[in-house]
């Protein structure tokens, strides 16, 4: 993922006008030009602009993308610094420092399965161990859209559908040129 911006990001757009004194992981905002092109080829909803669903989608996207490339949770738009809780399927939240320093792969598909069940293991990757395994396995990005919002804020519960190519390596896995599906 190139760090030079590239043209306007109609999803994060609102991001543009970004302080100088963030701090960036890469030296500086990320591109999404891939990812975008992959989102709008592979979505299976288009929203009405300004819909709860499109909303909740643009927000998401937009957290997703200052959790991997923001070092310090002070420069993030996305949330309330103090009242932020990550919580996925019902595991104890976790506050906005605590996914900063994990990661969001590794904060979101942390699990309780015995080690034998487990194809990826959060507990045993860093955040940039994790960043690296899923930029190489997909390298066109791993496209996110929500499928149906049960309720809107303050407590927002979505269904959502991620999905990636499969054209590069994964912890000793060949790539396949299939499209990996994961709904949550």
């Amino acid at each position: 993922m190139a760090t030079v911006p590239a043209a306007k990001d109609k999803y994060r757009s609102f991001l543009d006008d970004e302080a100088d004194n963030v701090q960036w992981r890469h030296g500086g905002p990320p591109t999404y030009d891939d990812v975008n092109q992959l989102f709008e080829q592979g979505r299976t909803k288009e929203w009405e602009e300004g819909s709860l669903e499109e909303i909740v989608q643009n927000a998401i996207k937009t957290w997703e993308m200052e959790l991997s490339h923001k070092v310090r949770l002070q420069d993030f738009k996305s949330i309330n610094h103090e009242k932020f809780k990550l919580i996925v399927n019902g595991r104890e939240g976790l506050k906005g420092e605590e996914a900063l320093k994990m990661g969001s792969y590794n904060a979101l598909l942390k699990n309780s399965l015995p080690k034998e069940f487990q194809y990826y293991k959060a507990d045993e990757e860093s955040f940039e161990s994790s960043h690296e395994a899923f930029r190489s396995a997909f390298p066109r990005g791993f496209a996110w859209e929500v499928i149906h919002v049960y309720s809107g804020p303050p407590l927002i519960a979505f269904k959502f559908r991620h999905w990636g190519i499969f054209e590069g390596p994964f912890k000793g896995h060949a790539p396949t040129g299939e499209t990996l599906n994961s709904m949550g």
